[in-house]
């Protein structure tokens, strides 16, 4: 019988779905569930936990070939806010709801087994949006990389109550690092799929830390026109459009819409570079044997940002808009908008959006 069934869609109206979980009955109390009801129980069965739900994101990341997933997280009361960032292949915009749908999946003729099970049934997505109060993607396109938005509630799906301590990684007897012992926490699942895929660059921290990360980082992955001209962002890879943001509130804008909104005076301190970049996860772990070992202090570095007061910005962009004049005059060019103005720890980056007259 069709799903659309005329004579299932009067019986669901009268009756509500309960026939509709029901394909036949066996006798004896025994049953056949219909396709759509078994999915859903499925679903409720793969996530017990919100570590259970970073476990299906970080998979996904993976299959499509990520190199950098970050993870921005933090926990208001009950509700428990992740996204997660990463540079794999995107998902094109108008399947943003769809991939959330049951046995949708770009992995047609490819299927993973993992130590955390089968992946590749096009069911981690919705599982994940089946047993969260929110799940969406947040921003992603063809070659862009992804932004995907999780939100929880603690009291409905749980999560280890201990969240703040990291794991004890050992060597193995080939040297290869793994977790030892620590709570089954969001922190540990991060290291152990490190551990797993130690190719791949995972940073995990609160939105404020991870934006500060990506802006840090993408600085040194743009080339200058990126910084200075580039006045499309959507064209970069989702993670890199911080780091091309001329200012505060430009910033803002962006991080809100790859999913870790920042309030624009934490965007203001983040461009000033007075917050410090996250490492990788296995860069910050250290094992048993050297339970104290910090690295070297590298006495040569100067880690002093350069900080320029909020108002001598502000003079600064006017006298640039002044100065600006000359080549308006000369190539019939409009300013659009104030100079966009980026300060780094050892530059200071001038980006002019303009239009030509026509």
């Amino acid at each position: 019988m069709s799903e659309h069934d005329p004579l299932i869609d009067f019986v669901t109206t009268v009756s509500g779905d309960g026939y509709l979980k029901v394909e036949e009955s066996l006798g004896d109390g025994f049953v056949r569930l219909r396709v759509p009801e078994a999915e859903r129980r499925q679903a409720k069965h793969d996530i017990r936990s919100v570590e259970d739900v970073v476990i299906e994101l970080l998979r996904n990341a993976r299959d499509a070939h990520a190199q950098r997933i970050f993870v921005a997280t933090t926990r208001d009361g009950t509700v428990r806010t992740l996204t997660m960032l990463d540079d794999g292949v995107g998902i094109p915009p108008a399947l943003h709801d769809t991939v959330f749908e049951p046995r949708v999946t770009s992995k047609l003729e490819t299927m993973v087994m993992d130590r955390w099970g089968v992946h590749g049934r096009g069911m981690a997505l919705y599982s994940v949006r089946e047993n969260v109060s929110a799940a969406r993607i947040a921003a992603s396109a063809p070659h862009k990389g992804s932004a995907v938005t999780v939100i929880a509630d603690t009291s409905e799906l749980t999560e280890r109550a201990d969240q703040s301590t990291w794991p004890t990684v050992e060597p193995d007897e080939t040297g290869t690092p793994h977790v030892a012992r620590g709570p089954h926490n969001i922190v540990r699942r991060l290291v152990e799929f490190a551990c797993e895929h130690p190719e791949l660059e995972l940073y995990i921290g609160t939105p404020t830390e991870v934006l500060a990360t990506l802006v840090a980082l993408g600085r040194t992955q743009l080339d200058v026109a990126d910084l200075m001209f580039c006045e499309n962002l959507d064209r970069l890879v989702v993670w890199q459009r911080p780091a091309a943001c001329g200012d505060a509130a430009e910033l803002g804008d962006i991080a809100s819409a790859i999913g870790i909104p920042v309030s624009e005076r934490t965007a203001h301190r983040i461009l000033a570079g007075e917050l410090a970049p996250l490492e990788p996860v296995l860069a910050q772990l250290t094992t048993d044997d050297e339970p104290d070992a910090k690295p070297a202090p590298d006495i040569y570095r100067d880690r002093r940002s350069l900080h320029i007061h909020h108002a001598d910005l502000a003079a600064f962009r006017q006298e640039l808009s002044k100065a600006f004049d000359l080549l308006a005059e000369r190539y019939y060019l409009n300013l659009k908008g104030e100079p966009k103005v980026t300060v780094g720890r050892d530059a200071i980056n001038v980006r002019f959006p303009v239009e030509k007259d026509d």
